[in-house]
């Protein structure tokens, strides 16, 4: 049964959703977490000719023996993709340093960058495009993520709890409204029915996740 907290927190889901829709580009970059969901979703645009390149980015061994990118990787190794057309950056420890990194290894390694795609979990779109156009604003960037709903999503999750799905959810809004402005990102508006669900859903405690 839907609570009050979900209605909310979809509220807020379907915000951070950008819904923009594949097209073909130069590479594929995908932002590496706990969650494997974002490597099988560059899986398969890769395998639908939609770049004929993959990048994995993230350090990330306090969930793997190896790192994010490492364990992305294989999933892809597994799925067929050629390892000459995978790159991975393993040092970024979070989003800045995962679209930093990104960028000097497109660089050095010579690999076209006018059109990414970029693929996260779907709850965390905006914020990544958000920081990804306020770092390396010359590449058009088509942000996406894996196909799936909220309440899919948070249910039976095997990577996070959905009171860490909506806490994360919650704090990266506030950073989309406090980064801009300190120069981490470019500015979002924020519709006033997201941002009154925000302070409910502040109010009902789940602030684990806030900035000061």
């Amino acid at each position: 049964m839907e609570t009050e907290v979900d209605k909310l927190a979809k509220v807020i889901w379907d915000y951070m959703l950008m819904h923009q829709e594949p097209a073909p580009s130069d590479c594929i970059l995908v932002l590496g977490s706990k969650d494997l969901a974002p490597a099988e979703r560059a899986c398969d645009l890769f395998l639908q000719g939609y770049a004929p390149i993959i990048i994995f980015s993230g350090y990330g061994k306090a969930f793997y023996p190896k790192s994010e990118a490492e364990v992305y990787r294989n999933i892809a190794l597994k799925r067929g993709i050629p390892i000459e057309k995978i790159f991975i950056e393993d040092k970024s420890r979070n989003t800045g340093e995962n679209i930093l990194f990104s960028k000097e290894l497109i660089l050095k390694s010579n690999i076209p960058y006018r059109k990414i795609i970029l693929v996260q979990k779907p709850y965390m779109e905006r914020r990544v495009y958000a920081t990804f156009k306020k770092q390396w604003p010359e590449p058009e960037i088509i942000m996406t993520s894996p196909k799936i709903s909220y309440e899919d999503y948070v249910k039976d999750n095997p990577y996070y709890t959905k009171e860490k799905i909506i806490n994360t959810m919650v704090g990266d809004l506030q950073r989309i409204k406090e980064y801009s402005k300190l120069g981490f990102q470019i500015e979002q508006k924020i519709p006033e029915r997201v941002w009154q669900a925000y302070e409910k859903l502040v109010a009902m405690g789940y602030n684990k996740r806030l900035i000061s």
